[in-house]
């Protein structure tokens, strides 16, 4: 049910400038990540979006704060993606009182509220019936806010998948489900797993538009998002969007994984070429001339807010003995 879009979008200046600054923080965001993690001060997995940047800022640049997202184990990109604090996040990952969730929750369980980023969930398929909730609630209210739920591929095996799906789609809800597919759960390929490589056409048993992107082409994303959001906001219903992507370290950890071999060299190196920031980076100097100047400013000015945002992280205290029960229910 892979509907015909409307025209492709048009991005003026200051919108095409704040897509490449997420995309260009969430990379060297994580990048700085890995380069830390080995130090072991982090103590807490650490789940990487690294190759898979699009898919969260292409659907969030049409949010606004009070609209909900829903997230996974790998939510560092959504995080961002949807304004989340950078000096709380890092400071989250080091575990220290002034982290996004008082250094209780880690790399997998990154919220801040203010922004619409609901929080994340480590269960496999745990964002899907959340978001539904935050939909069904903005129904009831007659509010015009959308909630999104972003989960892998492995997660559309799940029951509640299917189960939201229908009910998203029974009552009209203001939902978006975005899949990142980047063709494995953990270790295992989509292939080995799913007798039909067609996520999005699952849309159609719920009679709701499916949409299949270029998960490393933001243009295609924003491009379809825009009209799922509209949608929503309009009360015409849900929204299922699959994003094929790719992540380029392991599953868990900073590290690559082509030894474990469940895939090759040559493939991660396919999709290392079909970089999301490279491509948007192109566009930006080649079709929208943009000056490398410009752009090279932005990413200094990056570069300076994630040095400072990993000493503020770093000089912040751990929780004290009096805060082990704060949170806890």
């Amino acid at each position: 049910m892979n509907k015909v879009l409307k025209k492709p979008l048009t991005l003026d200046q200051e919108i095409s400038l704040g897509i490449y600054k997420k995309l260009y923080q969430i990379r060297r965001v994580e990048e700085r990540i890995a380069e830390s993690y080995p130090e072991q001060e982090m103590r807490c997995p650490v789940h990487f979006s690294i190759g898979q940047e699009a898919c969260a800022v292409g659907v969030s640049e049409y949010l606004n704060e009070k609209d909900h997202v829903y997230s996974t184990h790998r939510c560092h990109g959504h995080y961002l993606a949807k304004g989340g604090n950078l000096p709380a996040m890092i400071a989250e990952l080091y575990g220290k009182i002034d982290g996004c969730a008082s250094g209780k929750g880690g790399s997998m369980h990154l919220i801040d509220v203010e922004v619409g980023m609901m929080g994340a969930s480590a269960i496999v398929g745990g964002s899907i019936p959340l978001a539904l909730g935050s939909a069904l609630t903005y129904q009831l209210q007659k509010k015009k806010n959308v909630a999104v739920a972003f989960f892998g591929d492995g997660a559309s095996e799940q029951g509640v998948f299917y189960e939201s799906l229908q009910f998203a789609s029974l009552r009209k809800l203001p939902v978006i489900f975005v899949c990142e597919n980047n063709m494995y759960a953990t270790y295992s390929s989509i292939e080995d797993r799913q007798p039909l490589d067609n996520i999005f056409e699952r849309a159609k048993f719920s009679n709701m538009p499916g949409f299949r992107t270029d998960g490393n082409n933001i243009l295609d994303i924003l491009n379809i998002s825009k009209e799922a959001i509209e949608r929503a906001r309009n009360g015409e219903g849900p929204t299922l969007i699959e994003c094929r992507t790719y992540r380029w370290l392991d599953h868990v950890g900073p590290n690559e994984d082509i030894d474990v071999g469940y895939r090759t060299r040559d493939e991660l190196n396919s999709w290392i070429k079909n970089c999301p920031l490279k491509n948007y980076e192109n566009y930006l100097i080649k079709e929208r001339k943009f000056e490398e100047n410009k752009l090279k400013n932005i990413r200094n000015s990056i570069e300076q807010n994630i040095a400072d945002a990993f000493e503020f992280a770093k000089n912040s205290p751990f929780p004290s003995k009096k805060d082990l029960y704060e949170g806890v229910y």
